[in-house]
């Protein structure tokens, strides 16, 4: 195994081949993530910049409009067992995307399976209001029949997540490392 990209007291962020990756599954097929080795993909080093990832302090927005930034905000999320959240915000942004009716009906209950239905062990939080709207809606879907749902999640990683993330270790270490490869060159 490749020695980690840099550590801090808890963590260390290494690179890992995708067949390593894919043998850090759990039964369901789920990449797994601990708060002491956490994943980015390879090829991140080489495309972001300090000054992308410093961007992310500006705003949430920032974050989400970054690839990159998402892969970090995903990754942060699993440690705290909420990355559903991330998933199903972009699932719904997905949808929106989709012309035929038929796959919007397709991808509308699988996001509804995987993210809204109580049986899910996916469930995202969302208020009792928008899901029966959603299930009332769920037989005749539109692309944003998500909308509300999707607006809450939102705000939840917003207002909770989102703050927690900037102030991480992770977040912060990413910083420094990047920091120190432009010193470097």
């Amino acid at each position: 195994m490749p020695p980690p990209l840099f550590t801090t007291n808890s963590m260390s962020i290494c690179f890992r081949s995708r067949t390593e990756r894919r043998r850090r599954r759990d039964g369901f097929g789920h990449k797994t993530s601990s708060v002491s080795q956490l994943e980015i993909p390879p090829p991140l080093e080489e495309r972001l910049t300090l000054e992308e990832a410093s961007s992310w302090k500006r705003s949430f927005d920032c974050v989400l409009a970054s690839p990159a930034g998402r892969s970090v905000f995903v990754e942060f999320l699993r440690t705290e067992h909420s990355d559903e959240n991330m998933a199903f915000w972009l699932a719904c942004e997905e949808l929106k995307r989709e012309q035929s009716q038929e796959q919007v009906c397709e991808k509308a209950k699988k996001i509804y399976l995987d993210y809204i239905s109580i049986l899910s062990p996916k469930e995202v939080s969302i208020d009792a209001t928008v899901r029966e709207s959603i299930n009332s809606s769920l037989a005749r879907p539109s692309a944003h029949i998500f909308n509300e749902a999707q607006a809450q999640v939102y705000a939840l990683m917003h207002r909770d997540s989102y703050p927690r993330f900037l102030s991480s270790p992770l977040y912060k270490s990413l910083e420094q490392r990047l920091s120190a490869l432009t010193c470097d060159t």
